[in-house]
Order: C-alpha cells, then sequence, then structure tokens
C-alpha cells in the first residue's frame, strides 16, 4: 500500500465553531483537547524537573532524577507531539509506537529513584533490573509491532493491548510483590502516594480501555479522561520522588 506523508493527501478537515474546533485526518476525529493537556503537562514537567535536579545533593540521586525526569518528560513531550501533529497514516503509525514505547520508559524510570534512593541495594538494585529489561523488552515489542502491521491499523481505532501492551499492568503493578520492603522504607504519605498514582493510572487505562466516559465529543473524550489521570498519577509520583530524594 502506498503512502504519502504530506498533509495535502491526508483528507484533512477542520470543523470551527464558537465554542469548538475538532480536527478530522486519518487518525479520526480528535476532540479540541487531545494532545494540549500533556503538552501543558511537558511545559509544567521541564522547569520543576531541572528544579528537583538542583536540590539534590548526592551523585547517586542526581543520576536517578535524571532518569526519571527524562522520562517524564519523554512521555509528554512524545505524547502531545503524536496527537497534535501526526496526520498522515505513516506519522500516526510511528508515532503511536514510540507513544506507547515511552510509557515502558515512565514506568522503568520512576522505578528508578525509588530503587536506588529509596530501597536497600540487596532489594533496590534486583528490583531495578527487572523493572528496566521487562521495559526494554516491551519497548522491542513496540517497535517491532507485533500483531499490528501498519495496513491493519484502523483510523481512530487503539491498538488495544497488542504489542505487548499487557506488560504495563504487570510492570507498574510489579512493585506489590516488595511490599513488605516498601513498607518498612517508605512512610505512610510516601506509600500514599504511591498507591494513588499507581490507582489513577490504572483507571485511567481502564477508561482508555473502555472508550468512556465521553464527556464531551468534540472537546474533552474517553482519551482526554485517559491523559488527565496519567497527569494526576504523574504528580503523585513527582511529590512522591522530591520526598524521596530531598
Amino acid at each position: 500500500m502506498a503512502i504519502d506523508d504530506s498533509i495535502s493527501n491526508t483528507n484533512l478537515e477542520t470543523t470551527t465553531g464558537s465554542d469548538q474546533e475538532t480536527i478530522t485526518d486519518w487518525y479520526g476525529l480528535r476532540p479540541r483537547w487531545r494532545g494540549k493537556l500533556h503538552a501543558l503537562a511537558f511545559a509544567v514537567v521541564m522547569p520543576a524537573g531541572l528544579y528537583l535536579l538542583s536540590a539534590v545533593e548526592t551523585t547517586g540521586a542526581r543520576v536517578a532524577v535524571a532518569v526519571y525526569w527524562a522520562s517524564l518528560a519523554g512521555l509528554f513531550g512524545t505524547s502531545a507531539t503524536y496527537h497534535l501533529r501526526a496526520r498522515s497514516q505513516k506519522s500516526v503509525m510511528w508515532f503511536r509506537r514510540a507513544d506507547h514505547s515511552m510509557i515502558f520508559m515512565l514506568i522503568a524510570g520512576t522505578y528508578t529513584p525509588l530503587c536506588l534512593v529509596a530501597l536497600p541495594r540487596v532489594w533496590g538494585i534486583p528490583m531495578l533490573v527487572v523493572a528496566w529489561v521487562t521495559a526494554l523488552a516491551g519497548v522491542v515489542l513496540k517497535i517491532v509491532n507485533l500483531g499490528e502491521r501498519l495496513d491493519d491499523i484502523e483510523p481512530g481505532k487503539s491498538s488495544g493491548l497488542k504489542s505487548g501492551s499487557w506488560l504495563y499492568i504487570v510492570l507498574g503493578w510489579g512493585a506489590v510483590l516488595t511490599l513488605p520492603v516498601l513498607v518498612d522504607n517508605l512512610n505512610g504519605v510516601q506509600l500514599a502516594l504511591l498507591g494513588i498514582g499507581g490507582l489513577l493510572y490504572t483507571l485511567g487505562a481502564i477508561a482508555f480501555g473502555l472508550h468512556r466516559p465521553i464527556l464531551s465529543p468534540e472537546k474533552f473524550g474517553y482519551h482526554e479522561v485517559w491523559h488527565a489521570m496519567t497527569i494526576a498519577a504523574g504528580a503523585c509520583h513527582f511529590v512522591l520522588i522530591a520526598t524521596i530524594v530531598s
């Protein structure tokens, strides 16, 4: 199937009104807020991460924060670019792979300061190795895109749990296997932030999977709910990590 990356061949249609603007292209109907939430989050994360990095004193903690900051900024930046800029079939395919791969990077990136700073090395190092190996395996699955060829992608449809997406859940909640160690090394507030963040990510993923709720088809759909939940969850974990490394 021949593919042209030029915008002129993507059949773009823009509908404007007094209170809405939607874009229809190969990707499908995009509510007005599609991608904008993560663009705003990226703008906040950049200076916030720089401030956190400057406040850390030890080299090990500084490296851990840098990895986490890069993964968080990378996820929001990639997601914003994907949802705001990808228009043709080919660009949607490649940005989707990058977007989904960055979820693995963020999960492993969040594990990094937790394992290197908060937990004893005897637990933290093995846990971190498992997290990154699993994340990289997930990225490989996304890049090779098992079970989803270019011609199989339907306009406006998400890829669901194809190509290793189930690993998000396994990797994200794998920390519960070391719950006694976490309880021994984190205080009550930190445990609450960790749990609430994980729960918000999970609820957002459920909303994404169910394609509900759709608050406004033109402005704020289920995908925007998912993005809002990831921002709230990311905020919880950012505060958690700030308390761990400070």
